[in-house]
């Protein structure tokens, strides 16, 4: 009997060990599969496949480490900046540049922080959010104002002010210290793309040159317009006073020199009113209760000589009166300008559509939304990103079509001069009221329709 036992024992026993064997044998297979060990290898056993297995996916995971490090080196050397986060917004990785730029001195690599603790830039959040939201690449500009990498050396010393107490100098001086050490607000454009698992990367580039590059040339500009008006009065004034003592055919050249003269006049005074409307333009704005309707006949009156000539109407859709709170004489100059490039492409006898439509919110929230619409070629779809920037003319074939149409009218003279800053007037002047003007084409007439919102309540101080 103890005999029987012991080999009953046994064959229990061998048939535990062969079961866990064969279990340990189909996880190795398993694992293999995983390893994608090539079936050349077959003869091997398992245990050496496994081990070849294991050494291939070590040599992968070195050339993949290899070519995030070359990656790395590469972002790093690269002009513009780049940073990535997670998905709980933690920055993960940056260059030199997205440091530089981002003030970002509390993190170093391979350290895992909340970008919001290392760049305090609301723009920046948003862009990620929506990035990681739309899983498609967003472009955005702002100003990025850094703060302070060291806030303990902005504060006074003590010791310093019970020294200088009383003197004169030392609140200027302490300013002039701080300002010293504050960081220099940056122009930055970022490009942003969605990555796996929720990570997003952001490209940053620096635009503070350009835009120092625009403003001076501005400047230079616009003092350069300072002295042209003068000159250019002069050289009006003494043709003026030539066309009266000449006779034919020597007043003709007069008559051809005082357009000309009258243009860049205009020009002169639209770039420097340009410059102003840009320069803080809401506070120089007047408010007062104004009727949107009789506004737009007041300057349609004044037009009356070009869209006689060419049997244009005026239709208007809307409620009547219209009331709201603006700049009367800038409002005046935003429909003059609009108007007067409608009546110049729109064929004769056309039609100008002005309809009016008030948003349907009840809160203060309330626009009213003005559409200008004619019945001329439209846009070339190529100009309308551009239309509203200051200088730009469009498509000359259009103008050769507006101005084909218009040769008959050749003593008729337009109230603006097509200098190229009549649509980036009426631009400023609409954001300066804090509202918005998009340009398109008209889906049923196939002319230019630009669209003025403003806003229909607005709290004024007189």
């Amino acid at each position: 009997m103890p005999i029987v036992e012991i080999l009953i024992g046994l064959l229990i026993g061998l048939a535990i060990s062969l079961f866990w064997r064969m279990r340990f044998n189909r996880r190795l297979k398993q694992l293999l599969l995983s390893l994608e060990v090539s079936d050349t290898d077959s003869a091997l056993s398992i245990i050496s496949r496994l081990r070849r297995g294991v050494a291939l996916v070590n040599q992968h995971r070195q050339l993949l480490e290899s070519e995030i490090q070359t990656w790395e080196t590469i972002l790093q050397a690269a002009p513009s900046g780049f940073l990535m986060v997670d998905e709980e917004n933690q920055l993960i990785w940056c260059n030199e540049q997205a440091r530089q730029m981002l003030n970002i001195d509390r993190w170093e690599p391979g350290q895992v922080r909340l970008l919001l603790e290392l760049v305090r830039s609301y723009e920046l959040d948003v862009l990620i959010d929506r990035t990681r939201h739309q899983q498609q690449p967003i472009k955005q500009e702002w100003v990025f104002h850094p703060t302070y990498s060291n806030p303990e050396a902005i504060r006074p010393d003590p010791q310093a002010n019970t020294v200088l107490a009383g003197a004169a100098g030392a609140i200027a001086e302490t300013t002039e210290y701080q300002e010293r050490l504050k960081p220099k607000s940056l122009t930055i454009r970022a490009t942003s793309l969605p990555l796996s698992n929720g990570r997003v990367g952001v490209f940053l580039e620096n635009r503070q040159a350009l835009v120092e590059l625009s403003q001076a040339q501005d400047r230079w500009v616009s003092d350069l317009a300072h002295e042209l008006r003068t000159p250019l009065t002069s050289i009006r004034l003494v043709a003026e006073a030539l066309h009266d003592r000449l006779e034919p055919p020597l007043s003709r050249w007069v008559e051809r020199l005082l357009p000309e003269v009258n243009r860049l006049i205009n020009l002169v005074q639209d770039w420097l009113e340009l410059g102003q409307l840009e320069t803080d333009s809401s506070n120089k704005l007047r408010y007062q209760p104004l009727d949107l309707r009789s506004l737009i006949n007041a300057v349609w009156q004044s037009l009356e000589p070009l869209h006689n000539a060419k049997k244009l109407h005026l239709t208007y859709f809307g409620p009547e009166p219209l009331q709201i709170e603006g700049d009367e004489s800038r409002l005046y100059r935003v429909f003059l300008n609009i108007l007067d490039n409608s009546i110049k492409y729109s064929p004769e006898d056309g039609e100008i559509r002005i309809e009016f439509n008030i948003s349907p919110q009840i809160d203060i929230t309330k626009v009213v939304e003005i559409n200008i619409i004619d019945c001329g070629p439209g846009f070339p779809e190529s100009d309308l990103p551009f239309v509203f920037e200051r200088l730009y003319r469009g498509d000359p074939s259009r103008k050769r079509q507006a101005a084909s149409s218009l040769e008959q009218e050749s003593t008729i003279k337009s109230s603006t001069t097509g200098s190229g800053l009549g649509l980036a007037i009426v631009r400023q002047i609409i954001l300066a009221h804090g509202g918005s003007v998009t340009a398109k084409n008209h889906p049923q007439t196939g002319g230019a329709w630009l669209k003025i919102e403003l806003p229909y309540q607005k709290s004024v101080t007189y």
